[in-house]
C-alpha cells in the first residue's frame, strides 16, 4: 500500500512485550526517578496520594484510549481519535500538543540522563543530552523494531533492580519519617497530583505507534492495562521506601531521590545501582518518546494538516525518518528550557489529551456510528469518561495560572497551524457532525467517515476479500419502508436480478414462489433467506433486503424485516453452500438485529454483512 506522496505503509513488528515495555519504560523515568524530590516539597509524605490519584485519573483515560485505539489503531494515536471524533481543527491542536508534550517529556528524561550520566564523566551536562538525543533519533530511523527491542531490554532490568530496591527498602522504613503526612493541606496532594501526571504519559506513546502493533486491537489495550496497573503498583512501593528512609530535608527538593534513597540503606553500591536503574529508565523514556511524538507529525501530515514532507517515509527502513529527525530537532531546542518548565508544559499538556480522549468515546459513541467498532469497550461508560473530564479539569486549574496560560498559547498555535494551512489543504467529515446530525435530524453528513473507518477494521482484523466478499460489494440492496406480501417482494426482487442473472424476471418469480411452497425460508420472526437454484453456468447472485414495514412470508411470519436472496446456477452448488453458511455466521451475532434496523442507509446495510464475523 502506498500513500499519495509516495510513502510506504509502516509495518507491523511489535508485540504484546514490546508495547508494554515502551508504555512502561516511558513511566519509569523521570516521573520516578526525579520528580519524586521536587513533589515532596509541595506535599510532603502525602506525595504517595498524590501519585495515587494521577494514576487513578489515567485510569479513565487510558480506559478511553483503550478503547479508541481498538477501533483505530492508527498512527498518531490520540491525535487520530480526536480528528475523527471532533474534527480536524480540534485534531489540529490535539496533535500539536500531544507532540509538544511527548517530546518536552522526552528532553526532560534526556535532562536526568545527562545528569546521572555527568557523575561518570566530566563533560557537560547539555553536550551529553545532545548527544544521546543523536544517538535515539538514528535508533528510531533505523527501524522501530530494533527500537522496540532495545526498549525491552531496558524495561525488565529497570523493573528487577526497583523490585531490589523495594526488597531491601521495606525493613529499613522509619514510620516516624511520614508524619506530618500532609503538612501543607490536602490542596496541596490535587495540585501535586497535576504536577506529576507527566509519570503517566507513556499510555500515549502506544497509542500513537498502534499502526506497527500485531494484532493491535487486542494487543494495545491489553498493553496498555497491564502497563499502567504495574507502573502504578511500581510507583507506590518505591515512593513509600523513599519516603520512609530519608529525612525531610534530604528528600525535599533532590533530583535524585531514589538513588539518595538507595545510598541512605545500602550504602555507595546502593546508590551506583539505583543510578544505574535511572540511567536506564531515562534511556528507555527518550527512546519511546521520539517513537511516539514523531507519529503525530507523521499522522498529520499524512492527514494533509500539516505539510506533506513530515509524512515520508524511508523506502529502506520503513521508518517516518522525516517527522524522527523534526522531533529530535524540537528535543535538542528544548533541552536549553527551564526544568520546571518543562514538567509543567508536559504534565498540563498530558492532562488536557487524556481530556480529550474521554471527550472523543462520548462523541464516537453518542454518534452511533455504524463502523465504530473497537475490539475493547471501556467498563462503566459513560461515568469513567465523565469522572475523568471533571478530574483533569479540576487537575488544570488546581496547577494554577502559569499552566493555562502555556495551554492556552499552545491551543492558539494549534488553531493558527490549522486555519492557515490545515483548513485550506483538507476538508474532512467527523463523528460530531454525525451526533448534532442525530439530534438536529439535518442532513450534515456523507458516507466517508463510515467509509473510512470499514477500511481501518479491515486493516486491524487482516481481513482479505473473498468471492463472497466482492459479491456483497456489488450486490443489489433494497431498502424499503411499506408493509408488502411475498408475492410482491418477489415480484421486485425478480426485477432486480433478471437483468443480472439473464433471465426472464416471470422466470424468477416462479422459481422463487415454488421454493417457498416447497419449504419456508424463514429462519425466525425477523429473518429470511430465499435462496433458488437457475439455469446457465458459473451464475451466482446475491440480493439484500431491510424492509422497516415488514413482508408477510406466511400468517405465521407476518413481519420478516431482513431478507437474503441467493440465486446460483447448477454448478455453483458449493459457493451457494458456503454462501448460506456465512450469512447464517453473520446474522448470529447477538447484536445484527439492531445494527439491521439501526443502519441509516443501504451503504450501512452493506458494511454490516462485509464487516461480520465470519469463517473465511
Amino acid at each position: 500500500m502506498t500513500f499519495p506522496w509516495g510513502g510506504m505503509k509502516l509495518q507491523r513488528e511489535l508485540s504484546l512485550v514490546d508495547v508494554f515495555c515502551i508504555a512502561s519504560g516511558a513511566m519509569i523515568s523521570s516521573g520516578l526517578f526525579i520528580l519524586p524530590g521536587l513533589a515532596f516539597a509541595h506535599a510532603g509524605p502525602a506525595v504517595l496520594l498524590s501519585y495515587i490519584l494521577a494514576g487513578f485519573l489515567a485510569m479513565t483515560g487510558m480506559l478511553s484510549q483503550a478503547e479508541l485505539v481498538s477501533a483505530m489503531p492508527k498512527a498518531g494515536g490520540t491525535y487520530f481519535y480526536v480528528t475523527r471524533s471532533m474534527g480536524p481543527a480540534i485534531g489540529t491542536v490535539d496533535g500539536f500538543i500531544t507532540w509538544f508534550s511527548l517530546s518536552l517529556k522526552s528532553a526532560f528524561a534526556l535532562v536526568g540522563m545527562a545528569a546521572f550520566a555527568s557523575l561518570l564523566v566530566a563533560w557537560n551536562m547539555t553536550l551529553i543530552a545532545l548527544l544521546f538525543c543523536v544517538i535515539f533519533v538514528v535508533l528510531n530511523i533505523l527501524g522501530v523494531k530494533e527500537a522496540g527491542r532495545v526498549q525491552v531490554f531496558l524495561v525488565f532490568g529497570l523493573l528487577a533492580i526497583l523490585v531490589f530496591y523495594v526488597i531491601r527498602g521495606v525493613p529499613c522504613i522509619q514510620v516516624g519519617r511520614l508524619e506530618p503526612f500532609a503538612p501543607y493541606g490536602f490542596g496541596a496532594v490535587f495540585s501535586t497530583a497535576g504536577f506529576v501526571f507527566v509519570s503517566f504519559g507513556g499510555l500515549l506513546k502506544v497509542a500513537s505507534i498502534a499502526e506497527e502493533v500485531k494484532d493491535p486491537g487486542r494487543v494495545v489495550p491489553l498493553g496498555m492495562i497491564l502497563s499502567l496497573v504495574i507502573v502504578t503498583v511500581v510507583y507506590m512501593f518505591v515512593v513509600f521506601v523513599t519516603v520512609g528512609v530519608l529525612d525531610a530535608g534530604a528528600l525535599s527538593g533532590s533530583l535524585m531521590p531514589i538513588s539518595d534513597g538507595a545510598g541512605a540503606f545500602m550504602g555507595k553500591w546502593g546508590r551506583i545501582i539505583l543510578s544505574i536503574a535511572a540511567a536506564l529508565a531515562f534511556i528507555s523514556t527518550a527512546n519511546a518518546g521520539i517513537m511516539a511524538a514523531s507519529r503525530y507529525l507523521f499522522a498529520s501530515s499524512r492527514d494533509g494538516l500539516i505539510p506533506a514532507v513530515f509524512g515520508r517515509i524511508s523506502p529502506r527502513f520503513r521508518t517516518p525518518y522525516a517527522a524522527i529527525f523534526a522531533t529530535g530537532l524540537f528535543m535538542a531546542a528544548a533541552l536549553f528550557m527551564k526544568l520546571e518548565f518543562l514538567v509543567k508544559a508536559a504534565s498540563s499538556v498530558l492532562i488536557m489529551t487524556y481530556l480529550f480522549s474521554c471527550l472523543s468515546v462520548i462523541v464516537l459513541r453518542e454518534s452511533r456510528l455504524q463502523n465504530y467498532q473497537p475490539r475493547f469497550r471501556g467498563p462503566l461508560y459513560p461515568f469513567v469518561q465523565i469522572a475523568g473530564i471533571i478530574g483533569f479539569g479540576f487537575l488544570l486549574f488546581e496547577m494554577g495560572r502559569e499552566v493555562l496560560l502555556i495551554n492556552a498559547i499552545l491551543v492558539v498555535v494549534g488553531l493558527f497551524i490549522y486555519w492557515f494551512y490545515g483548513r485550506i489543504m483538507t476538508n474532512r467529515e467527523y463523528a460530531l457532525l454525525h451526533l448534532i446530525e442525530r439530534i438536529t435530524a439535518k442532513e450534515l453528513t456523507t458516507y466517508s467517515l463510515e467509509s473510512e473507518l470499514k477500511e481501518i477494521i479491515r486493516e486491524r482484523d487482516d481481513i482479505v476479500k473473498d468471492r463472497f466478499d466482492h459479491l456483497v460489494e456489488d450486490a443489489t440492496v433494497l431498502d424499503m419502508d411499506k408493509h408488502i406480501s411475498a408475492a410482491e417482494f418477489f415480484e421486485i426482487v425478480s426485477e432486480s436480478l433478471a437483468g443480472r442473472l439473464k433471465l426472464e424476471p416471470s422466470q424468477l418469480v416462479q422459481k422463487l414462489e415454488e421454493r417457498e411452497r416447497e419449504s419456508t425460508t424463514v429462519l425466525s420472526f425477523f429473518l429470511a433467506i430465499p435462496h433458488i437454484v437457475v439455469d446457465g453456468e458459473h451464475s451466482f447472485d446475491i440480493l439484500m433486503a431491510r424492509c422497516q414495514g415488514g413482508i408477510a412470508f406466511s400468517e405465521e411470519h407476518t413481519s420478516i424485516q431482513a431478507v437474503f436472496v441467493l440465486a446460483g446456477s447448477k454448478d455453483e452448488r458449493n459457493f451457494h453452500l458456503r454462501a448460506l453458511a456465512a450469512i447464517a455466521q453473520i446474522v448470529q451475532d447477538p447484536d445484527f438485529e439492531r445494527k439491521w434496523l439501526h443502519a441509516k442507509g443501504t451503504k450501512e446495510l452493506r458494511d454490516i454483512i462485509l464487516l461480520g464475523e465470519r469463517r473465511r
